[in-house]
């Protein structure tokens, strides 16, 4: 029983892996971002796509039906495929992601402890080679490596959309 189920296990990981490089090789000849894919032992596969504007449904629809004939030609068995965007709280996976985000909230998980802790948040200030300075509360600023993320994704600051919004209006 061990044995089939390390290697049902062996065969998933292999297929994400071909997946992977597929769609890292794919989807910017779309014109689009892969942010992420995860593979559900379900033969699920979500595929989270960006382009610096935002996506469509018609860019879902699009990068869908791509994906669909390319995974039959590949002969990449699944049961179901999904197409998103990654959301305004987007993880942010590359140290490219730090670059193109500078500036922006984000919320990381660490590796090893800094200052007893794991957890922060703070604006992404700079990034040089893979070493991200970011801005936390009371004027202290956290120094990481990019190599001691476990995850990060940006934090949507509704109360600055808001007051954004109420600039456009009375404009």
């Amino acid at each position: 029983m061990f044995f089939v189920a390390v290697m049902l296990l062996q065969r998933l990981c292999v297929g994400q892996m071909n997946i992977n490089e597929i769609l890292e090789k794919t989807i910017p000849g779309l014109g689009y971002e892969l942010v992420d894919v995860e593979i559900s032992p379900a033969k699920i596969v979500r595929v989270f796509i960006d382009k610096q504007c935002g996506v469509t449904i018609e860019d879902c629809e699009n990068v869908s039906d791509h994906l669909s004939k390319l995974f039959l030609v590949e002969e990449i068995e699944y049961n179901r495929l999904e197409i998103s965007s990654p959301g305004v709280e987007r993880p942010l996976k590359k140290i490219e992601d730090f670059i193109r985000f500078n500036g922006q909230i984000v919320k990381i998980k660490l590796r090893e402890l800094i200052n007893e802790q794991k957890v922060y948040q703070g604006k992404i200030i700079t990034v040089e080679g893979n070493i991200i300075k970011l801005a936390l509360e009371k004027d202290e600023i956290l120094t990481i490596d990019f190599n001691n993320l476990v995850r990060s994704r940006l934090v949507y600051d509704f109360r600055a959309d808001l007051k954004s919004h109420k600039k456009t209006k009375s404009a």
